[in-house]
């Protein structure tokens, strides 16, 4: 019980002023179940950049981004990490964002921290800015790193809803996504961008939507000028923001104030069929759904008789449904839900028709 005290003291839905790692210091520990950080790259820049016609590029060239070597960079990004996993709820994951940079030695520290890395994505941005100089390759994507806070944890994937968004198909690793533009493009009292790396919304969304649910509290450590907050607020997810530049601040407020929130029934996702309830076969036969005696079909005609205690019999054969099924077939497997059918007003029924019936009942909320 003091551990859930120390839980709703979590300040959510604000921004908090001041350095990350003195912030995160003070949360309570296990807090929060998703971490997104947008860690300064250390981009290493040496002089200003220009254009083929001598126009100069406005590049990442803020102090927030500098460090005197890759000893104090590494060393900044183990204290932050070490503050992350201790505020990240057993069942959390962090992702956090580079460029080849930092990623690397962001990803090693994830590793000597504790974390246990579930994926690698890769952000292919579909409108990248060109390599001016012709020296390298057009610089082209960012690495995020999707990990757990240790190995063997469990954490919220929502795998049907990730499938949606991708018209059906699986999910990959790989994900083409163009660059913070146009109207979503925070700009300053000049007209000028107002943050040199802000996030478009598009990756948030992806993001939120396949590894946290409405009222999931998401901490982002360097919040800037509020992306992720933002999102969090429109797919109902609480956010806890550390920002420490005041204009940052400013823009990240105006911009959350007039972020509306999804309605609740917009909010549901697909769910994955894993976490459908169980409904054992033998339960239709308790309910009286289906009868000891009764015979089923399949499609291809064969045929067996349910029997009292939920298994079927059907040629010497029996078992379950996926057992009679499969012997019936000579497969090392089959799914009985759908290869069994029953006979309803003369029409041929898919006994999984009667799964979902039950699946609903058990579903029902009161009031």
């Amino acid at each position: 019980m003091k551990d859930m005290a120390r839980v709703a003291d979590v300040p959510r839905n604000e921004i908090l002023r001041g350095d990350s790692i003195e912030v995160m210091a003070g949360l309570p520990e296990a807090s929060v179940d998703l971490i997104f950080a947008d860690p300064p790259y250390n981009l290493q820049l040496r002089g200003d950049l220009h254009r083929p016609d001598n126009s100069r590029v406005d590049a990442v060239d803020d102090a927030w981004d500098r460090f005197d070597s890759f000893a104090a960079y590494d060393a900044f990004t183990r204290a932050w990490l070490a503050e992350a996993r201790r505020v990240l709820k057993p069942d959390g994951a962090i992702w956090t964002i580079g460029s080849y940079h930092n990623v690397f030695r962001l990803g090693a520290a994830l590793q000597d921290t504790g974390f246990w890395i579930l994926n690698d994505v890769v952000w292919r941005k579909s409108n990248p800015m060109p390599n001016f100089r012709g020296r390298r390759f057009t610089n082209a994507h960012e690495t995020l790193i999707w990990a757990t806070r240790e190995e063997g944890a469990r954490y919220t994937f929502n795998y049907e809803a990730l499938k949606a968004l991708n018209d059906g198909v699986q999910m990959r690793s790989d994900w083409v996504i163009p660059l913070c533009t146009g109207h979503e493009r925070l700009k300053d009292a000049n007209g000028d961008k107002a943050h040199p790396t802000q996030k478009p919304e598009a990756l948030l969304h992806r993001v939120l939507v396949g590894c946290t649910n409405p009222g999931d509290v998401v901490l982002d450590p360097f919040f800037g000028t509020g992306t992720t907050g933002a999102v969090a607020r429109m797919l109902g997810r609480d956010y806890i923001g550390i920002e420490r530049d005041e204009d940052y601040i400013a823009l990240a407020e105006r911009r959350l104030a007039e972020v509306r929130p999804y309605d609740r029934a917009a909010l549901e996702v697909s769910a994955s069929k894993r976490a459908a309830p169980r409904v054992p076969f033998g339960q239709l036969v308790e309910r009286g759904m289906l009868r000891p005696g009764e015979v089923l079909t399949s499609v291809n005609g064969k045929a067996a008789k349910v029997r009292a205690d939920g298994t079927l019999v059907a040629d010497g054969v029996n078992g379950s449904i996926h057992q009679v099924g499969a012997a019936l077939e000579g497969a090392p497997s089959c799914n009985g839900w759908t290869y069994w059918c029953f006979r309803r007003e003369g029409r041929s029924v898919p006994i999984d028709v009667l799964r979902q019936q039950l699946r609903a009942e058990m579903e029902e909320r009161p009031g």
